[in-house]
C-alpha cells in the first residue's frame, strides 16, 4: 500500500486565519471515510499540550473530523495503532523528535504510515516526515537521541522557506546555510517549502498544491525553481 502524506509548509498565512489556507487540501486529502484524526503536539514549548490541541480541534471540527490527542491517550501504541489519520503540528522540531524517541513511538507511526495510514504535518510535523531534522530552521533547544526522523519521503523539507535579506543584517541566508547542509550531504535533494505551499503524495505520485513554486537544491547542482504543473516525481527515487 501505497503512502499517503500531506505536508504544509506553515500554519498560518500572514493575516490569515489558522491553516485556513489549506482547508480544501486537508478535506481532499482525507476524504469522507475518516472521521477522527490523531493530533501529536509534542513540538509545542511555549503552550500546553491541551492549548494545541484545543487550537487544532477547533479547525478540524470546523472541517467535520473529531480529534484526539496523543497526550491525552493512556496507551500511546493502541492510539497509533487505532488512529484513522495522524497529524504533526508544528513548534520546536527537536522538542518533537526527542519526544517520539522518549515516548517509543518513532517506528510505530513510521510503520502505520508505511502502510498507508495518512499523515498531515505542518512545519516541524513535515521536518518530521524526512530522513533527518537537519533542515529545520529551529534552535536545538531539546536534545533528541539522534537527528534521524521517520524517513517517510528520500528528500529533506525546509520549511517557511525564503529567500529574504535583511538590512545591514551579516548573518547566512537560508540558501546558505542549506548550502552547508548540502556540503555534508551530497547525496539527498533538499526542498525548499515556501509559506502557503504544500507537498502531497497519493499512489506514488509527489506534487505540488498552493500558488508558489518550489525550490529545489542539490550539491554541485544549479537551483532549479518548480510550479504546481512541473513534475517533482524525480525526488522520490
Amino acid at each position: 500500500m501505497s503512502k499517503r502524506l500531506l505536508l504544509l509548509s506553515n500554519s498560518r498565512n500572514y493575516g490569515g486565519a489558522y491553516l485556513a489556507h489549506a482547508e480544501k487540501e486537508i478535506k481532499n486529502f482525507l476524504g469522507p471515510d475518516i472521521k477522527e484524526i490523531l493530533f501529536i503536539p509534542f513540538a509545542a514549548v511555549r503552550f500546553s499540550y491541551d492549548e494545541y490541541t484545543n487550537i487544532v480541534s477547533s479547525k478540524f471540527t470546523e472541517l467535520g473530523y473529531s480529534v484526539r490527542s496523543i497526550h491525552q491517550a493512556s496507551n500511546y501504541t493502541q492510539a497509533i495503532e487505532n488512529a484513522q489519520a495522524i497529524v504533526v503540528g508544528g513548534g520546536n522540531t527537536f522538542q518533537l523528535l526527542k519526544c517520539f524517541y522518549e515516548n517509543n513511538i518513532l517506528e510505530l507511526v513510521r510503520g502505520r504510515v508505511s502502510k498507508g495510514l495518512p499523515y498531515i504535518g505542518w512545519s516541524a510535523g513535515s521536518n518530521m516526515a524526512c530522513p533527518t531534522i537537519k533542515t529545520t530552521n529551529d534552535m536545538p533547544i531539546a536534545q533528541p537521541p539522534s537527528f534521524n526522523a521517520l524517513g517517510l519521503i528520500p528528500f529533506q523539507i525546509n520549511p517557511h522557506y525564503t529567500e529574504a535579506i535583511l538590512a545591514n543584517h551579516q548573518g547566512e541566508t537560508r540558501d546558505e546555510r542549506l548550502a552547508e547542509f548540502l556540503v555534508l550531504n551530497p547525496d539527498l535533494y533538499v526542498v525548499g517549502l515556501r509559506e502557503g505551499s504544500l507537498l502531497q503524495l497519493t499512489n506514488n505520485h509527489l506534487e505540488l498544491l498552493g500558488e508558489k513554486t518550489l525550490k529545489v537544491l542539490r550539491y554541485a547542482q544549479e537551483i532549479k525553481e518548480y510550479t504546481s504543473k512541473d513534475s517533482i516525481e524525480f525526488l522520490m527515487k
